[in-house]
């Protein structure tokens, strides 16, 4: 492999433009103090070389960066990539810029990526933590980078935060099952020491209690390896198999990419009948939700809202309360959970 092209530099432009390095600085910043025909020098130089200025240089020299750093869990689900365009939206408001990371839900990954970020010099940063813990993200903050916890409700009075409401969405879900009579739930969840996953949990019994039934008898939950398409996909092929092809009447899965597995081994080991049998519930609603064969019911989070919000709330000026905005879910009802 060849050596990798070096990027040209304000000392390139200067001498291919026969000129001192200020005068392309002042060229680039301050251009009504250069004389035209010398301007239109340099920027003759800039054109031929390709020449792109080093923001990060500069802003580090001026002292104002405009980068914000935002790991989230996995950025591969739809949910975080609404989360994070919602994000972007409020920052390009500000000239800012978005930089994105996944953490996998490892705290070892986070950890790495939030030291990356402060090294980068970033004003900021948008957290989804792996734990409940945040004592590293406090001494960031200390540190001077600003931290916003996202889809997570702070424990801290110094770090704002923005989340949902999923105990909420959990009953929402289980709720919504029940109604419709069913009185066996399979719940199709993640480990409980994601947030997430924990308080859905406990949305569901709470919900099932308020029916006065015991959830040990209505729930059973199943926590699945990835929270995936596959994850749901490979729990649902396991219980039809065992049960000589026949699907649990309700399903009720963390988030729509597990339904939307589930519905395909489903549809795959006994077409429209077995699907047509089978209550599934999905939570994000993302955008593929109403547009599935069977479109799914699914637990609305209003996600571009999240993300503009937490960025507000990073953005706000320093002597800025701290705040926690937790917004409530929807229930929104599609045919795969009306089943016959």
């Amino acid at each position: 492999m060849g050596e990798r092209a070096r990027r040209p530099s304000v000392v390139d432009v200067a001498r291919l433009a026969g000129v001192a390095v200020g005068t392309v600085s002042n060229v680039l910043n301050r251009p009504q103090m250069v004389a035209l025909a010398t301007r239109e020098r340099v920027n003759a130089a800039i054109v031929e070389l390709s020449f792109v200025p080093n923001g990060s240089a500069r802003q580090l020299r001026a002292g104002t960066i405009t980068t914000v750093g935002a790991v989230v869990l996995d950025i591969r689900n739809p949910f975080f990539t609404d989360v994070a365009r919602g994000v972007e939206d409020r920052l390009a408001e500000a000239d800012h810029t978005l930089m994105l990371a996944s953490s996998d839900d490892d705290p070892v990954r986070e950890a790495k990526y939030l030291r990356l970020f402060e090294e980068h010099g970033v004003v900021g940063m948008l957290v989804v933590p792996t734990s409940g813990e945040l004592d590293h993200l406090l001494q960031l903050q200390r540190r001077g980078v600003r931290v916003a916890l996202l889809d997570a409700e702070s424990t801290s009075d110094e770090i704002s935060s923005v989340s949902v409401d999923d105990r909420a969405g959990g009953a929402l879900a289980a709720a919504h099952l029940l109604e419709h009579g069913h009185r066996r739930i399979v719940f199709l969840n993640g480990p409980h020491t994601t947030r997430q996953c924990a308080d859905r949990r406990a949305g569901v019994d709470a919900a099932v209690l308020r029916a006065g039934l015991d959830p040990a008898e209505v729930v059973t939950e199943v926590l699945l390896g990835s929270l995936d398409a596959a994850g749901g996909d490979a729990v649902m092929r396991r219980f039809v198999a065992l049960a000589d092809g026949v699907a649990p009447a309700a399903v009720f899965c963390v988030n729509d990419l597990v339904a939307v597995g589930v519905q395909r081994v489903l549809r795959q080991m006994g077409g429209t009948e077995l699907l047509g049998r089978t209550a599934v519930v999905g939570y994000d609603d993302i955008d593929i939700a109403a547009e599935l064969a069977v479109p799914l019911t699914s637990v609305r989070q209003p996600t571009h809202e999240m993300g503009y919000r937490a960025a507000d709330l990073l953005l706000a000026p320093g002597d800025a309360p701290v705040e926690h905005v937790v917004f409530a879910p929807e229930l929104v009802i599609r045919a795969s959970s009306l089943v016959a």
